[in-house]
């Protein structure tokens, strides 16, 4: 534990420069007295770093003093390589960058890490999108991705779902987010979020903005995700549900199972599931067929009888039908 704390001191004086003692405690969450000891013992270990004295001081490399990475652990090593996404980072026009940091990664690491991260392609595979969505075509990633990093607005025209669906929007982008496969731009003004797959035209503009200092990209999207659910479950009904309608169900209504349904004598399970629309509760639990009975609302129930009395019609006025023999010469 010592030596993994020693090297991340060292690694990070490496990259962010001078730190002090309460800075470099606070990164590694210990206390200001171990960081004392672990520069000592860095100092005994002859690592050239030295401390300023002062308001403005703090502990710092020689310039010029560089650490290789033989510190790594192997589920260190193992976890770096696990990161390296080729699939989005070609999207972004960094697939050739991304090969060469995983060169010169391998590259630094021991003989036995070395071999043991080259089994990480053999054994593991990310593929983001669902079976049944295709491909998103955004031609536009990587200028939006270029904009990000350069800080520089964009000029859009967007295709939304309501009308007017093509409008023209200037757009601050503060940062990209890759969810199931499926890119999206965050941008002000609000910020907002937007659908990259959806700009139709893009033009970079000269003038540049500042991300404000309070802005989290990760922190926002996961209220912009608790947001949108909110937004899209509006609705709830009440139903009871087999054990094999149970393990069926998923999202949102199978979290709601899970931590409210109440069990009934007959083994089945009562509980009350969001739902996005009438029409989307409808269709979900017609598919659950005899494993689901909604008991309310009560408008929902009606409607679900009617499609199950139009459907016994249809299927039933051919009984007799499938009785025939098929498989002889009919005689």
């Amino acid at each position: 534990m010592k030596s993994s704390r020693l090297l991340s001191i060292l690694l990070l004086l490496q990259t962010r420069g001078r730190m002090t003692a309460a800075q470099l405690a606070a990164e590694l969450e210990v206390s200001v007295r171990t960081v004392y000891r672990d520069v000592e013992a860095l100092h005994t270990a002859g690592v050239p770093l030295y401390g300023d004295a002062g308001h403005a001081g703090g502990y710092r490399l020689l310039a010029g003093y560089r650490t290789r990475l033989t510190g790594l652990s192997a589920a260190e090593a193992e976890a770096l390589f696990l990161t390296g996404l080729p699939g989005p980072a070609a999207a972004l026009g960094l697939g050739t960058a991304l090969a060469g940091a995983r060169l010169k990664l391998r590259a630094a690491l021991p003989p036995e890490l070395r071999a043991q991260a080259d089994r990480i392609g053999d054994r593991f595979h990310l593929d983001a999108p669902g079976w049944y969505a295709p491909d998103d075509d955004v031609p536009f990633l990587p200028a939006v991705a270029d904009a990000v990093w350069r800080g520089r607005a964009l000029a859009v025209r967007y295709r939304r779902w309501k009308e007017p669906t093509e409008v023209d929007r200037r757009l601050e982008p503060y940062g990209l987010v890759l969810k199931a496969g499926r890119w999206y731009v965050v941008a002000a003004p609000g910020p907002r979020t937007y659908r990259v797959d959806q700009i139709l035209e893009l033009e970079v503009l000269e003038d540049g903005f500042e991300v404000p200092d309070d802005f989290g990209l990760a922190a926002h999207w996961q209220a912009y995700q608790r947001d949108f659910h909110a937004r899209l479950h509006r609705d709830e009904v009440l139903v009871r549900l087999s054990p094999r309608g149970v393990t069926r169900l998923t999202g949102a209504a199978a979290r709601a199972v899970a931590g409210t349904g109440t069990p009934e004598p007959d083994g089945w399970t009562r509980a009350r599931v969001p739902v996005e629309s009438p029409d989307d509760a409808h269709d979900r639990f017609l598919a659950l067929g005899a494993d689901a009975e909604v008991l309310e609302p009560p408008e929902l129930r009606a409607r679900l009888a009617r499609t199950a009395r139009t459907l016994a019609q249809r299927y039933g006025s051919g009984d007799g039908d499938t009785d025939r023999d098929t498989d002889g010469d009919g005689g």
